[in-house]
């Protein structure tokens, strides 16, 4: 048989076929397994579903932290900063701002004699606020933290994070500075009353009106006398270090109630440009540690005042050393004139019973200088009735023989208060002077 007369077989067409008919099975054999199983239908569905949101999702979170770095910048001030409060403090008078979260800030000092004074503000609380300044808008957020800054009273630590266009960051310095400058203008002219919170100074209340030393009246040369010892304190302070003299100086203003001690020691900081730091004694939280911290680390240009200390310590005996809650006697006097006590410090006590303090608190180092401020003598009766009724030389005369008649002590306040009350009349002054012998009078 010739090979004309062979079978030609098409084996590409037959392959094709072969392979048509492979691919067709896989093809029904695929969809009868897909189609036919709902089960792998919908898991399939949802792995790629959730696959394609995840990568969404990722791809939505790099895009909006470039646009973030990019667009946006952050200013963050922690609480510990002194510009925390500055900062606060401005927002909570700024008058462009939006918010409903406010917190209210109470200071609260209680005095060795056991009154309370108390003082509210309202400042921008723990929340997310928007303020406008010069034109940009900024969100401001005031975190609190689960870190505790403070361990003695659980205060938590905290910060404020401000947010804006990053073509705005030069206006963080802006506003930090009128922040700064609002602060000391509040200050410029006065008196800030700093008291300890914590293991820091905080002010109390808003700055006072400095007091002038010549509404202060004391008897004859006392007051310029310890004006002069403490001006020469202040500028020889090279005279102390060159001969290894440790650079403080402690007052003791002891006398009478209402005799002008504490007055003196706010117009004596006015007349020096000086702020006061007020050290409670009786504070429940104050230890040892804490009271020379806190001596060691005043703010600048201020006197330490610690009132009454005779409230706080009484005598000891060598089988009990007096204290009160956590400060021990010899932590006051560490703290006075101890290898850690500080330098560059004026500290002025008062009491109203010097006998009853311990005379290691008296000795030089610690006490450097003491007044005795008694009730009114005849020089302040004088002064005093001038101050608030100038030219009535006569009647004058007349008030300080009638209140020396009296045979009674006879405090400045309570002369203070008398022409207080009698003030467009010096002769009512003079006629209501035997009030004064009833103790529960008040004007």
């Amino acid at each position: 048989m010739s090979d004309n007369n062979v079978p030609q077989i098409d084996f590409s067409k037959a392959r094709d076929q072969s392979d048509g008919s492979i691919s067709g099975m896989a093809k029904g054999l695929f969809h009868q397994v897909v189609d036919g199983n709902p089960y792998f239908a919908a898991g399939g569905g949802l792995m790629i579903l959730g696959t394609s949101l995840a990568m969404f999702r990722k791809g939505i979170i790099k895009v909006s932290r470039l646009v973030y770095h990019q667009m946006l910048v952050d200013l963050e001030i922690p609480s510990k900063d002194r510009s925390y409060l500055w900062f606060l403090q401005w927002m909570s008078q700024h008058p462009h701002r939006s918010s409903r979260h406010l917190a209210v800030e109470t200071n609260y000092m209680q005095h060795n004699n056991g009154s309370v004074t108390t003082n509210i503000n309202f400042i921008p609380g723990p929340g997310t606020h928007l303020i406008k300044y010069k034109g940009a808008y900024m969100l401001v957020k005031r975190e609190r933290s689960g870190q505790i800054a403070n361990f003695s009273n659980g205060t938590p630590f905290e910060t404020v994070k401000l947010t804006t266009l990053y073509r705005d960051r030069s206006l963080f310095n802006e506003l930090l500075l009128d922040a700064k400058n609002l602060a000391v203008t509040a200050q410029t002219g006065k008196t800030v009353i700093y008291t300890s919170w914590a293991n820091e100074w905080r002010p109390f209340g808003q700055p006072k009106a400095k007091r002038l030393l010549s509404s202060v009246i004391l008897d004859k040369d006392v007051k310029e006398s310890i004006i002069a010892d403490v001006r020469d304190f202040l500028r020889n302070g090279r005279w102390y270090q060159e001969r290894g003299i440790p650079y403080r100086r402690g007052y003791l203003l002891y006398g009478p109630p209402g005799s002008g001690k504490t007055s003196f020691i706010q117009a004596l900081a006015g007349e020096l440009d000086y702020n006061i730091c007020i050290m409670n004694l009786a504070d429940g939280n104050l230890t040892d540690d804490r009271l020379n911290y806190l001596m060691n680390n005043l703010p600048e240009r201020s006197l330490m005042l610690l009132e009454d200390i005779d409230a706080a310590f009484v005598k000891r005996t060598r089988s009990d050393e007096g204290h009160v809650n956590g400060v021990t006697f010899s932590g006051l006097l560490n703290a006075l004139d101890g290898i850690a006590s500080s330098e560059e410090i004026i500290t002025f006590m008062t009491t109203n019973h010097l006998e009853r303090l311990d005379p290691a608190v008296m000795r030089p180092g610690r006490i450097d200088y003491k007044v005795n401020v008694a009730n009114a003598t005849k020089y302040q009766m004088e002064q005093m009735f001038l101050r608030f009724f100038p030219d009535e030389l006569q009647l004058c005369k007349k008030f300080v023989e009638k209140t020396s008649a009296l045979g009674i002590p006879v405090s400045t306040a309570q002369l203070q208060g008398l022409f207080v009350f009698n003030k467009n009349s010096p002769q009512d002054a003079i006629n209501m002077l035997d009030t004064l012998k009833d103790a529960n009078h008040v004007f």
